[in-house]
């Protein structure tokens, strides 16, 4: 972390917020942040890269058997059927001709597998993005600003996946690795020019973290040590234009974090001064695996998040598209 003070974060973080600040740069009532970037352009650049049309869902399962721990009253998904096949043999679904079907239902955090921030998710000094007071967006009632909603039908271009677990490491980068932008750098020299980052692209970084919590067991994925974005990466995210960038890991940036003591730093400069959508949990093994075969990092995605009224996160089920 080169140049940064470990004793001071507050410093740190109140430079990289001023350096790399979007607040009114679409206009005082912008509530898309980043997604601005995905252009009409760009989504017909991330069309014309279908060449095979094979795809690939980037998405963990939504079951019982997922990473949370109950930390901030996160949980697994729930899965509850409502009606079943035994009722509907029994006879005591009251319809009619001899029709039967089943139904059901989930409860689980927005944010408990595979998904998207939402620009209401995180605040810096009761502050929102685009320089709005945190209670005047995010009350009880949701965020009634910057819901997810507001992004529902944008989230669709050209993606990018860097490999760094791949390029940089023997495949995964251990917990604790702070991803530079020299890595990332590194790794887009080492992949070629399919994996040349712009404006509008939406970044998938692979760290590998995932691949190991699959093979050893959870552990502390959901919240522990973790490899990540270096807190140094703020002004990349910002010059680089991108729409969004999400990572295999719980947190997206390294963990644990690089100051002494601090909690998501880089959260706290990307999503309400950025105005940056960050991705988390999602599963980028088999899609790696595939670029390295065909040496073509770069793809359509599409990743809408359910447009639920005032989240300020969504689950997803990302799917790339070659």
């Amino acid at each position: 972390m080169t140049g940064l003070d470990r004793t001071d974060p507050d410093a740190a973080i109140a430079d990289a917020a001023k350096r790399c600040s979007n607040w009114g740069r679409w206009g005082a009532d912008d509530v898309r942040g980043t997604m601005n970037f995905l252009t009409p352009d760009k989504r017909r650049q991330g069309a014309a890269l279908v060449r095979r049309g094979v795809s690939f869902s980037l998405s963990q399962s939504f079951d019982m058997n997922g990473p949370q721990k109950g930390w901030r009253r996160r949980n697994n998904p729930v899965h509850t059927m409502l009606d079943t096949g035994t009722d509907a043999a029994a006879g005591i679904q009251g319809f009619p001709h001899g029709l039967g079907g089943a139904d059901d239902m989930i409860t689980m955090p927005l944010q408990c597998s595979t998904q998207w921030d939402g620009l209401g998710h995180i605040f810096d000094h009761g502050m929102a993005y685009n320089g709005r007071p945190a209670g005047d967006v995010v009350t009880s009632l949701g965020d009634a600003v910057t819901g997810i909603e507001t992004v529902a039908g944008v989230i669709a271009g050209r993606a990018v996946l860097l490999d760094v677990g791949r390029a940089i490491g023997d495949g995964e980068l251990p917990d604790a690795f702070a991803i530079t932008t020299e890595h990332l750098q590194a790794t887009v020299e080492r992949q070629g020019t399919s994996s040349a980052v712009g404006r509008g692209d939406i970044v998938l970084v692979r760290t590998g973290q995932l691949a190991r919590a699959r093979r050893d067991g959870w552990g502390d994925y959901a919240g522990g040590p973790a490899p990540g974005l270096s807190f140094a990466t703020a002004g990349w995210l910002h010059h680089t234009e991108i729409a969004a960038i999400a990572t295999d890991t719980w947190g997206f940036e390294v963990r644990p974090n690089e100051f002494d003591e601090a909690f998501q730093p880089l959260h706290q400069v990307a999503i309400p001064h950025i105005g940056l959508f960050l991705g988390e949990m999602w599963d980028l093994d088999v899609l790696a695996a595939d670029c390295a075969a065909d040496e073509t990092y770069e793809f359509w995605l599409t990743a809408a998040p359910l447009p639920i009224t005032g989240a300020v996160g969504s689950p997803v089920n990302p799917i790339a598209v070659k």
